[in-house]
């Protein structure tokens, strides 16, 4: 966790600095709908794959589990190239002083490609994962988030004419370097016979990539039935996590400039989310996955592995609900000093400071529903998952339409109050499931995570 926010610190201050010398048009095209781009395919090809395989793989055939894998590669050409179009010929924009159509072509085509690059080391990531190569992920991650930054900085500095392209550049200098060392890694990993572990899946480099099975399937039909359930939770869920951002995109609610300061806001208010809410989630989810057993009911569920299960879910709830509730109090009486330290009066005037401040409430919602659902959805059996979908479908209306609604009637704050809406149903869902699920038990993780007064 150091290391990881030490990483996304480094990033994040590069970030500052690029925001003083970049457009808030050329922000708000970027950071919010290239980047929209890039995150929707990413998620679409690659979210369910990782959530279906990074349950137990004992007793499976790995070269199954690899070549389900590697679907994904076909799955992110298809997301990245239908949605390419969409951004170019229905989302196209208006030539200005500081952004040209060319560029905005450019950058559509880079952002794209990048997704397409980011999952060829898909198969290795979802490895790694299940091996419990936890460090491996942080390491990779922070380097390559640390070259697009770095790299940004130059361009912007030494070509600030070329506006879009600048980040276009190194947004898929930063893929390929992803995608290279989880290569290199794993690679340089089985080739060393010093470090060959007998628990280790794979004997060689040609299993790393996909192979023909002789006299059985080519994938494994249990966990492929798994992740179509989790492609349309994926979906849903993709919606409700970048809905403001759909919003902005296609209904133009905000202007570029608009678009632009809002997400700055958001991205410095989601700090906590991202450097500590979301390493606890991931690493929370690949422990209860690896605790439990999908499927199997809770009274054939091994005993000590669900006692620690409740024990580690009751601790993180409370310890995210006491951070969540420093950053409130915290946060609403610094916000404006906040954002005049990081982006100077362009952020700290006019709507900065307030939305700032809501999103403080935001963040003590985010820290309860990450951790509950990374339980509930290492938990969920198939059909639990399916029936989940339809939920998730209700969720993704009642969001879009409080977005528009409140937006339209109180400005940019509606994007953050219809987030807060769409968190706290899902929050009800998870300890619902939770408390069900626990039910036939003497274990009670829910009541124990509540801080005491």
């Amino acid at each position: 966790l150091a290391l990881q926010f030490g990483l996304r610190m480094t990033t994040f201050i590069l970030n500052g600095f690029i925001l003083r010398y970049v457009s808030q048009e050329t922000l708000g095209i970027v950071n919010v709908r290239l980047t929209l781009l890039y995150s929707t395919s990413l998620f679409l090809a690659k979210e369910a794959f990782e959530r279906a395989c990074l349950s137990k793989i004992s007793g499976r055939d790995i070269k199954q589990v690899i070549n389900l894998l590697w679907c994904t590669f076909p799955l992110a050409v298809l997301c990245s190239s239908l949605l390419g179009c969409v951004w170019l010929f229905l989302l196209g924009i208006s030539e200005s002083p500081t952004t040209s159509i060319t560029s905005y072509t450019v950058g559509v085509v880079s952002f794209g490609l990048s997704t397409v690059i980011e999952v060829l080391a898909e198969p290795l990531f979802v490895l790694g994962q299940a091996c419990l190569f936890v460090k491996l992920k942080v390491i990779i991650l922070g380097i390559s988030q640390s070259v697009k930054c770095v790299l940004t900085v130059f361009l912007v500095l030494l070509v600030p004419e070329w506006g879009i392209l600048n980040f276009a550049l190194a947004q898929v200098t930063s893929s390929l370097v992803y995608a290279g060392l989880y290569h290199l890694y794993f690679i340089h990993y089985i080739s060393n016979s010093s470090k060959k572990d007998d628990d280790f899946p794979l004997k060689s480099v040609r299993s790393i990539y996909p192979s023909v099975i002789s006299g059985k399937p080519q994938i494994d039909s249990e966990l492929a039935s798994l992740t179509l359930s989790f492609f349309k939770q994926s979906f849903l869920k993709q919606i409700l996590t970048e809905g403001e951002k759909y919003v902005m995109t296609f209904f133009n609610v905000l202007s570029f400039q608009d678009q632009g300061i809002y997400d700055v806001i958001n991205n410095l208010g989601s700090l906590a989310a991202r450097f500590i809410f979301l390493p606890i989630e991931e690493n929370s989810f690949l422990l209860f996955s690896q605790m439990l057993t999908r499927g199997l009911p809770v009274d054939q569920q091994d005993k000590e592995s669900l006692r620690l299960s409740a024990r580690v879910l009751a601790v993180l709830l409370k310890v995210v609900t006491l951070i969540g509730a420093v950053i409130v109090v915290f946060g609403y009486s610094n916000s404006f000093l906040a954002l005049h330290l990081y982006g100077g009066s362009i952020l700290s005037s006019g709507s900065g400071p307030t939305l700032l401040r809501w999103y403080c409430l935001y963040v003590l919602v985010i820290a309860a529903n990450g951790t509950t659902e990374a339980f509930v959805f290492a938990a969920m059996r198939k059909d639990e998952v399916d029936r989940y979908n339809h939920k998730m479908l209700l969720f993704s209306g009642i969001f879009l339409l409080s977005s528009w609604f409140l937006t339209s009637l109180i400005g940019s704050v509606g994007f953050i109050l219809a987030n807060c809406l769409n968190m706290v149903a899902r929050i009800v869902h998870s300890i619902y499931f939770i408390s069900r699920y626990f039910s036939s038990t003497d274990l009670n993780p829910l009541g124990q995570a509540v801080p005491s007064p």
